[in-house]
């Protein structure tokens, strides 16, 4: 067993990543995810691992895409525009069918925009993580010890899967600090990798990765087999946690340090007599839709918390088929929401109730 230790939610990702088994790792320096830089430039000499800053973003994807190959555990991290730039490379990689994990510690947008928290790369991470049709698990860590705990995780179902995994934390969760444990005695799962450009030693037919088809029919035929596989995660992979949604009239629901922010004023509001409750998506792909739906039998509205223009909002009104109406509670370009911006939202869904 390890003892908890203070650690920054982006220096929990690098250690977590390490358990995981990842022993290659190629980034870029951006604020606000350095750090995960910074850590695997110490700790990988030291355990007989790569560390490479690369010349550019797009040159360390690509350089995920030969280590994946090769069958090893492999992960880079930006923030923000870095990911855009590695957007082609995320495409290759789902072509090729090959597992990666990628962290988005995410700053406000769009352009440069700034280097203060955001959650507005949801559409990107969620729905374009690049061209062509595929989709990447995306998960949502709202604790320095989720970070961590997420990114042993997303490795698990990178390889289980063949896909990217992707830590889409906003900026606040990878700087601040809270006590972690990265157990030593975790159970690492790991997957066998047939597929692999491994070398054949002359024991087997040659591996090829290779995301370029130019039959039509095949091409078509794989993205159809990609989609099934998409299915059985959406089956099996789903991942939230419900608060105070036994008698709610109100339901939240937000992820990350939004998440946080809103159970304080759903703490608050219960107080006041509103029955509010909270709905927090772990993976906001694949999205929770049943229990999303199912709480629509129950409640009168949802009210969606973001660092976005409301990107999340669609996902809602989608899952539930807009049963309820969604209401907006945001703060976008680097700026939190408080509790009591949210609570007044709250008031305000419950027939503005003071």
């Amino acid at each position: 067993m390890a003892e908890k230790v203070l650690m920054k939610g982006n220096e929990a990702i690098a250690e977590a990543a390490i358990k995981a088994g990842c022993r290659h790792y190629f980034g870029y320096p951006i604020t606000p995810q350095t750090e995960i830089a910074a850590y695997m430039a110490k700790r990988m000499p030291k355990i007989d691992g790569t560390f490479l800053q690369a010349e550019s973003e797009i040159a360390a994807i690509n350089m995920v895409y030969g280590v994946s190959s090769a069958g090893k555990r492999v992960m880079t991290s930006s923030s923000s525009p870095g990911i855009s730039l590695k957007s082609e490379g995320l495409s290759y990689l789902a072509g090729a069918d090959l597992p990666a994990f990628v962290v988005n510690v995410q700053r406000g947008g769009p352009g440069l925009g700034g280097i203060q928290p955001s959650q507005s790369d949801y559409f990107q991470a969620t729905k374009a993580g690049g061209h062509g049709d595929f989709r990447m698990i995306v998960l949502a860590p709202a604790s320095v010890q989720e970070m961590a705990d997420l990114t042993i995780k997303g490795f698990e179902l990178a390889d289980k899967y063949r896909m990217t995994s992707m830590i889409l934390a906003d900026g606040t969760m990878g700087q601040m600090m809270e006590p972690v444990e990265i157990r030593d005695d975790v159970e690492i799962k790991t997957f066998d990798k047939p597929w692999a450009v491994t070398g054949t030693k002359n024991n087997r037919e040659h591996n090829i990765v290779n995301s370029l088809y130019l039959k039509p029919e095949k091409l078509e035929e794989e993205n159809y087999l990609r989609f099934e596989r998409y299915k059985d995660i959406e089956e099996n992979e789903v991942m939230y946690e419900e608060y105070m949604m036994d008698d709610a009239e109100i339901c939240i629901v937000a992820f990350g340090i939004a998440a946080r922010v809103s159970q304080n004023a759903v703490t608050e509001a219960r107080k006041q007599g509103i029955k509010v409750g909270m709905i927090r998506p772990i993976t906001l792909w694949p999205f929770p839709k049943k229990p999303l739906l199912a709480a629509s039998d129950k409640v009168k509205a949802f009210i969606s918390v973001e660092l976005s223009m409301g990107q999340m909002v669609e996902d809602i009104e989608l899952a539930t088929r807009c049963k309820k109406p969604v209401m907006l509670c945001n703060r976008v370009g680097g700026m939190i929401p408080s509790p009591e911006e949210v609570l007044e939202k709250i008031k305000e869904a419950n027939g503005g109730i003071k």
